[in-house]
């Protein structure tokens, strides 16, 4: 089997023989991977001219929902790719992790881009800024796709999962992808490809595949271009120097090495709940994908004084994990993934290891009936001296973590920081202020931090788990970059544009109600209309109504609300700020929906919610109030129905605005009546 890249709409199968991919338990081969350069210069074009436009071409909700029948569509085939997964040394629950994984966040990305994304495909970010005295000059920030695309170089450890936690964002933006994967599992992720293009759901260009030499690639990217990395520091660092990533600024995002550390907190005692639950979880940490994982855990600090007995209880944990074919299902941690890795950790080790010892296992003691494969055991070691430098210096992609000793708060949040930028951090504690100095402390120098006691324990994901909701990157050493972090990892494929204009043409490039710009009063209640019916500035004026002092005293007794402003004449007339009753907010708004609800079943299903609420001025009896409601936006949420956000404007007897929202409401798609 030779590893074909997928380029332009079709199949491209390698030139030369390439080199031998070999299986991590058996030796045998698995697959040949070119060496030659990849075309890159037609992906790009490709990408730039058919894919981005049919992107763009699609609304949020629209590239949403592709992404939920693709992940669909691959959970009811991942067992095809289980199989092969095999070959790379990972058992079923390390394939978990990656297939699964990657198959969910596709699937967590479509439920975000229907639910937090706007209608269209233009997103816009903060409020409407007044820059003139009257209103009739003003600005908004927005953000629109990039027209270039973004590559996306993969490591080895997780094929599928690398590539579709790359995918999905970029996708939802409207970005194509060019994915770039390491030659060492790139098998799997074209098994994937190719699943994806057979299904033929995504628009063509969107996704393309390069598997060989990346020679050139770096060479042709511009200004409208991403790049995104996971792997080494070094080549991070090369990649940041490229000539053509400078000169065009191109957005780079890069993941990179991590020695990750989880601290046992000074209160969590050996038979503590706590305790017990660090030894899981560095030991989980330790065994799952045989230790290659980013998100590792390399650094375990310890109380020096439980120091003995957290090294025994790993050393137990450690000894009932059995190691060996990772189809066979009593596994418990496969093989790394090629010999050549098996090497590079046994000289880590070696490194680490001096000044200190190995506590559990051995790293050179043969494996019985497992030599033809790139197997270890996992490698406890342990450091009385919590600052020897190799420990925080030298990183062992594999089986592999330290146990160090600390003593205080202050010190472990320094140790942490040895490690020179981490992906992630955990903190094993119920010491409310232990966590909180320890959290506080180390966040600087953390892309994410998981605090462990009994509590959580029952629902945690686990100190090594990326989860899509979550930014997963970290400063320094871990390459100073984000990815996911729900709609966060959308907006890095998207430019920020200020928009400077009136109300009116402000409403017509962003497609949602700029206040001040002209409402539409056809005579027709915007609740009698459906999403269908529905435009952009449909308005409804009301009458207005008296707010008198009988409705402020029975507003206060039949709610309970008798705070003294609203019932103490003495004691409102001394307030600052309101100088005698005054009327309830919410018997404000309640007044204010009494004036622009149309009772009738109709199009408006229901009421879902108030943002950006603010009471601007006092309502006292005698004042009268009406309201201004305006259809802001609409966002279609299923065939049935979708959200529309009203602007609402309470204004006095003296055209004075005394409250302002937006009202939330579920519409119909289609009439109803």
């Amino acid at each position: 089997m030779q590893v074909s890249s997928w380029v332009a709409g079709r199949w491209r199968a390698p030139s030369d023989e390439g080199t031998a991919l070999l299986d991590a338990t058996t030796g045998e081969q698995v697959a040949r991977v070119s060496t030659a350069p990849v075309a890159a210069a037609e992906a790009l074009s490709h990408a730039r001219t058919v894919g981005g436009p049919a992107l763009r071409a699609l609304t949020f909700g629209e590239r949403a929902g592709l992404l939920k029948q693709l992940g669909t569509l691959l959970m009811a085939g991942k067992e095809e790719v289980y199989a092969l997964s095999y070959a790379t040394g990972a058992t079923r629950r390390d394939s978990a992790i990656d297939v699964d994984g990657g198959f969910g966040t596709l699937l967590v990305y479509a439920s975000k881009g229907r639910r937090e994304l706007p209608a269209g495909s233009t997103y816009l970010d903060g409020a409407v800024e007044q820059l003139g005295r009257t209103g009739a000059f003003v600005a908004r920030h927005l953000l629109t796709p990039l027209r270039g695309a973004a590559v996306q170089i993969n490591a080895y450890n997780f094929p599928v999962w690398g590539m579709l936690e790359k995918l999905a964002p970029a996708f939802l933006a409207g970005v194509p992808s060019i994915v770039k994967p390491a030659p060492q599992t790139a098998y799997v992720t074209e098994l994937v490809v190719r699943q994806i293009v057979e299904s033929g759901l995504l628009p063509e260009g969107s996704l393309q595949l390069l598997v060989g030499s990346p020679e050139g690639l770096l060479d042709e990217l511009g200004g409208q271009d991403l790049l995104s990395f996971t792997g080494s520091a070094a080549t991070a660092a090369r990649l940041r120097t490229a000539p053509a990533v400078v000169r065009g600024s191109v957005r780079l995002n890069t993941e990179a090495d991590s020695l990750n550390s989880c601290v046992l907190g000074l209160d969590a005692e050996p038979g503590t709940e706590e305790f017990d639950l660090f030894v899981r979880e560095v030991a989980r940490e330790m065994t799952a994908k045989a230790g290659q994982k980013c998100t590792a855990v390399r650094r375990a600090f310890v109380p020096r004084e439980h120091l003995d007995a957290a090294t025994e209880a790993l050393r137990v944990a450690l000894s009932s994990v059995t190691v060996g074919d990772p189809r066979d299902p009593g596994t418990g941690m496969g093989a790394l993934v090629s010999r050549a890795q098996r090497d590079s950790v046994r000289e880590a080790v070696a490194r680490i290891a001096a000044g200190g010892r190995i506590v559990s296992g051995d790293p050179s003691a043969p494996l019985p009936g497992l030599e033809r494969g790139a197997f270890l055991p996992p490698l406890l070691l342990r450091h009385d001296d919590p600052d020897t430098a190799a420990v925080h210096d030298v990183e062992a992609f594999g089986p592999v973590s330290t146990l160090l000793p600390y003593e205080t708060a202050e010190q472990v949040v320094d140790l942490m920081a040895r490690g020179q930028g981490s992906l992630v951090g955990s903190v094993v504690s119920a010491d409310p202020a232990f966590v909180r100095e320890v959290v506080l402390g180390a966040a600087a120098h953390h892309g994410r931090i998981l605090v462990l006691d009994r509590t959580s324990a029952t629902e945690s994901t686990g100190h090594g788990s990326p989860l899509p909701h979550l930014v997963h990157g970290g400063p320094g050493r871990a390459g100073g970059g984000e990815e996911l972090g729900g709609v966060r990892g959308v907006l890095h494929h998207m430019q920020r544009t200020a928009v400077q204009a009136s109300p009116d043409l402000l409403t017509a490039v962003t497609g949602t109600y700029t206040p001040g710009a002209s409402r539409v009063e056809d005579g027709v209640h915007p609740f009698r209309k459906s999403m269908a019916e529905l435009r952009i500035g449909d308005a409804v004026v009301t009458a207005a109504r008296q707010v008198t002092r009988e409705d402020v005293d029975h507003f206060a007794a039949f709610t309970g609300d008798t705070f003294y402003a609203h019932t103490d004449e003495a004691a409102a007339a001394a307030n600052p700020l309101f100088g005698g009753i005054v009327a309830h907010g919410y018997l404000v708004l309640s007044l204010a929906a009494g004036l622009f609800v149309d009772p009738a079943p109709g199009p408006v299903l229901a009421n879902t919610g108030l943002d950006r609420l603010r009471f601007t001025k006092p309502v006292r009896p005698g004042d009268s109030i009406r309201a201004v409601l305006t259809c802001a936006s609409k966002t279609p949420r299923t065939a049935e129905q979708g959200e529309v956000r009203w602007d609402v404007q309470v204004l006095d007897q003296d055209d004075v605005l005394v409250a302002s929202y937006e009202l939330l409401t579920m519409v119909s798609a289609q009439a109803t009546r």
